[in-house]
């Protein structure tokens, strides 16, 4: 089996081509670079097939998927910088609506399955129930919006399709909540963190196990994944990653939404139900302690922490 990975310059796309190689299944990663080497600290991505492709340029996805003879997508490429995609719409929705649907459309013609990632964004953040994968979306920012927009074009054109909404992603590869939090609390001695917003972590090495896991069967549908645990907030969250990570000496104190004043609305409640995971058959993503737990001892082997 021969799968396509888009995005591998990010964190989720980095962790899939390692998981595949892991298992020995053949994987050729893509980005928008000339050429890709690996993440920041100098680790080297495994070493298997890179090919550069603008999502973007339908004609040139096209002629990509079909010289590789796929069988199979997992899209992982995105837009995600949340409050830059106010001041730039049109390039957001480009690449996380167009760009998506030109996969989509290609996926379809050669017969094989795609793998879409979308967001707790497509919500309102109403309500303290988790949203369920059936819930109706109505994103609140013009992220939320493509992102939705490329959940449509996927239901509409692939027949062989898998969404997985995630949320608060952490990788090795890139830049997250947790490597901001630890960076700053390296030059600050207080920080004001948002606490009205409440969900669940994910940590992209444990995605990527589960990705692997989905891609090679037939359990098509929409699923809603984050590492399992209680739901908190943001601020829960950092003082989580401060006492796991032996931080002392700041003050973190929670401030609401609107007292931090982002450019983009996001949602309050990003509680998502996660139980479709076990009802077909798959092996939930562990506790988020736990996965941060790991995740601070590989940046510290790496010397990023």
């Amino acid at each position: 089996m021969k799968i396509f990975v888009t995005g591998v310059g990010g964190q989720l796309g980095h962790d899939v081509m390692n998981e595949l190689a892991k298992r020995g299944i053949d994987g050729v990663g893509s980005d928008i670079q000339e050429v890709y080497s690996g993440i920041a600290d100098g680790t080297p991505v495994t070493q298997m097939p890179y090919v550069r492709m603008d999502i973007t340029d339908a004609e040139e996805v096209r002629r990509v998927l079909t010289e590789q003879r796929v069988d199979a997508v997992i899209h992982c490429a995105a837009w995600t910088a949340v409050d830059k995609a106010e001041e730039c719409p049109e390039a957001c929705r480009k690449v996380n609506a167009g760009g998506t649907e030109n996969i989509a459309v290609v996926a379809e013609e050669l017969d094989v399955p795609m793998m879409y990632f979308s967001t707790d964004y497509v919500f309102d953040g109403n309500g303290t129930r988790p949203w369920q994968v059936d819930d109706e979306r109505n994103p609140l920012d013009v992220y939320g919006a493509t992102k939705a927009e490329g959940e449509t074009a996927v239901m509409n054109h692939v027949k062989k399709f898998f969404i997985l909404r995630i949320a608060w992603v952490f990788g090795i590869n890139g830049n997250n909540f947790i490597k901001t939090m630890l960076k700053l609390s390296k030059t600050h001695d207080h920080l004001r963190v948002v606490s009205d917003q409440v969900g669940t972590p994910t940590y992209t090495l444990d995605l990527a196990r589960l990705v692997v896991d989905m891609i090679l069967t037939d359990r098509y549908g929409i699923y809603h994944v984050t590492n399992e645990g209680e739901y908190i907030s943001w601020y829960d969250f950092t003082l989580a990653i401060f006492e796991e990570a032996g931080v002392k000496g700041v003050e973190v104190t929670p401030v609401t939404s609107e007292e931090y004043g982002a450019a983009a609305k996001r949602p309050y409640n990003s509680r998502m139900d996660r139980s479709r995971i076990r009802e077909m058959g798959f092996v939930p993503l562990p506790e988020w302690r736990d996965a941060l737990r790991r995740y601070l001892i590989a940046l510290k082997e790496r010397g990023m922490l």
